[in-house]
């Protein structure tokens, strides 16, 4: 931070606006390799908590690289700052009293603990847990033939790597549940989670 910015508060905080939306805000950070269900997955839960009258925010990856991270390809360096932008959006949002889901695949496990370190203690970490081979046979944005074809460089799972989680980590298999029964898991998780006392 430059010695000419003050960063400012105004008079309510996230607690007042908690009161407000009735949800504790928390950031729960789906990710996995593409064609894993994360995005799917994330609309179902999106639309289960608004129906039960929980504020939340769906943030995809590919949302923010259409905008605010446009100007950013796919290189070490461009991955590491794309996430660094959308943990702090979503920290914003959460911040705003609301539930923050967050779609992005997140490959490295310094990608993980930067996001963490940026958004605190109400990060959530929910990996989304698909093979390479059936996340290609699904290709639902037909980037695996591409990627595999050449057309595609740093493409992660197949020329970029991808650092699978710890078992500590809250891990829904899409290879063992279908989409319906892995939004209901979730959702149960983040439930338990953003229900104020």
């Amino acid at each position: 931070m430059t010695k000419n910015i003050f960063p400012d508060r105004g008079s309510v905080n996230t607690e007042d606006r908690s009161r407000l939306t009735g949800v504790k805000p928390q950031v729960f950070w789906f990710y996995g390799l593409s064609g894993s269900g994360k995005s799917a997955i994330a609309r179902r839960v999106e639309k289960t908590l608004i129906e039960k009258g929980m504020l939340c925010y769906w943030l995809d990856g590919d949302n923010l690289r259409g905008g605010l991270n446009s100007d950013l390809g796919f290189s070490a360096e461009d991955r590491i700052e794309n996430i660094r932008r959308a943990a702090n959006a979503a920290k914003l949002i959460a911040d705003s009293g609301v539930v923050v889901i967050a779609t992005f695949i997140t490959p490295l496990k310094e990608n993980r603990t930067q996001a963490r370190r940026i958004i605190g203690d109400i990060f959530n970490e929910i990996y989304v847990k698909c093979s390479v081979d059936i996340c290609r046979e699904r290709d639902p944005k037909g980037l695996y033939v591409r990627a595999f074809n050449g057309e595609i460089q740093d493409f992660t799972g197949v020329s970029s790597p991808f650092e699978e989680p710890g078992t500590e980590i809250f891990t829904i298999d899409t290879e063992k549940q279908d989409e319906k029964e892995s939004a209901e898991k979730a959702i149960e998780y983040i439930i338990e989670r953003i229900i104020r006392d």
